[in-house]
């Protein structure tokens, strides 16, 4: 399997060159040259498998056995998703019923209680296999490799990563963070780590600005390469790759849960996600093209609407036309995001599948419409896609939104209901918009992303 950039997509490179990499020096965000086939009989030989052996699994249909053996990504799974060590469920991600046809799957048993560790535990472990294989080659006469790694954070990505790379031996962190715009817990978790190689950076600004820094410096050829720069965004390809491996674990739970209750189990099952950078539902997005069965993916935002704007009228615009203004501080910080880095990612498949069949240089094509989709964001602060696009858009996902007093009254909702579910606000906006994307399908099982646990934004 190799990659290319989402912006040029002539250069291929290894999973090892990607993940190390994070950002493409064009500035583009590294896919897969191919999205895997699921095994003839998936299904059923992965139905019993446990967490750990079914993101070895997945995680194996992405990666080529010349750069990690089978076994290399056992070791590194079964590392990272320790029981109880690390992770406080045995099910990782369990998914926990709130009504006939509503289910959560919660994701925040990791070591930070959000639903970052499950990728940046297994982050931190390859940058630290990486690094330890590339050394090991080496002369005693020649000089170590290091990484520098460099994140932007509204919250629970910074204290994730810091805590899956602190004290690994060749890697600093710096996690840069908007002022007064994260919870007073989560600026804790990161900044009451005293391990050497850990740095924070308090940025006057908003999560955006955080997000221009560390863009531009990755865009910086001469500063990234003397300083070997990482990433840990999810603009890091591996970060989207592990993540897809809950929406199967989701799936094969819901088949047993349908079992046990004597009901047909092929689940009819559409999963609502709440997202501000676009990376968790872009995992779903790439599971379903994959075969996984569902429905049209949910997205739900908050007042930072700029994805569900987009799905209304085609337009992606950093400031909302019809208020004139740009990002909101609102109760759920993690998605107060006016540019969803991964939506690029979303874009050149969009345009790609827009394409005439006949382009011989399809993929290229591809890329070239992204980066002047991209530059003309840079410039203008908007675009407008084509109907085409839109259309394809439409597809494979359905978007609405919910306000801070909504957020509220769900969380008062689920709390007062029986069962009593305490949701964190992000969590609570996926919970709201459920039943508006249910109208368009007219049907069945949610299972509505839990992201963190409400302790974290008390």
């Amino acid at each position: 399997m190799k990659y290319f950039s989402t912006r040029g997509g002539d250069e291929e490179l290894s999973f090892e060159e990607v993940v190390l990499a994070g950002l493409a020096p064009d500035g583009g965000l590294y896919i897969p040259a191919e999205i895997p086939k699921l095994p003839e009989n998936w299904e059923d030989d992965w139905s019993k498998l446990s967490y750990q052996d079914l993101a070895v699994a997945i995680l194996s249909l992405f990666i080529s056995p010349s750069e990690l053996s089978r076994e290399d990504i056992t070791e590194l799974v079964y590392n990272t998703y320790a029981y109880p060590q690390k992770f406080r469920d045995p099910l990782i991600t369990p998914l926990v019923p709130l009504a006939e046809k509503r289910y959560i799957l919660e994701l925040f048993h990791g070591p930070t209680y959000a639903f970052k560790d499950l990728a940046l535990q297994l982050l931190g472990n390859l940058f630290e296999f990486f690094l330890r294989r590339r050394n090991m080659r080496k002369t005693p006469e020649e000089p170590a490799e290091r990484l520098t790694v460099v994140g932007a954070t509204s919250g629970d990505t910074g204290s994730a990563a810091i805590y899956g790379l602190r004290n690994k031996a060749n890697i600093s962190i710096f996690i840069l963070f908007p002022r007064g715009r994260v919870s007073e817990i989560q600026e804790a978790q990161m900044t009451t780590v005293t391990d050497d190689n850990v740095h924070n950076v308090r940025v006057a600004g908003t999560f955006d600005d955080c997000q221009d820094i560390v863009k531009s410096l990755f865009s910086d050829k001469e500063f990234n390469e003397r300083h070997t720069l990482a990433a840990v965004n999810s603009i890091n390809w591996a970060r989207i790759l592990v993540q897809i491996v809950y929406y199967f674990s989701a799936y094969f739970q819901l088949k047993k849960s349908l079992a046990g209750s004597g009901k047909p189990v092929k689940p009819d099952i559409q999963f609502v996600v709440p997202t501000g950078n676009f990376g968790d539902i872009l995992a779903g997005y790439y599971a379903k093209r994959m075969m996984l069965p569902m429905r049209k993916l949910g997205i739900a935002t908050n007042a930072n609407d700029i994805l569900t704007r987009f799905w209304k009228t085609g337009r992606y615009a950093k400031v909302n036309p019809s208020t004139g203004l740009g990002v909101r501080e609102t109760l759920s910080p993690a998605m107060d995001i006016t540019v969803s880095s991964n939506f690029e990612r979303l874009l050149w498949y969009l345009a790609y599948q827009s394409s005439s069949p006949d382009d011989p240089r399809k993929r290229t094509t591809a890329c070239e419409t992204v980066a002047g989709w991209m530059e003309q964001v840079k410039k203008e602060g908007q675009i407008v896609v084509p109907d085409e696009v839109l259309r394809a858009a439409r597809e494979d996902f359905v978007a609405e939104k919910a306000d801070d007093a909504q957020i509220t009254n769900t969380i008062l909702k689920y709390y007062q209901g029986s069962p009593s579910y305490i949701p964190d606000p992000h969590t609570a906006v996926g919970l709201h918009v459920a039943p508006s994307v249910a109208k368009e399908e007219m049907w069945g099982v949610h299972v509505c992303i839990a992201s963190s646990r409400l302790t974290l934004f008390i």
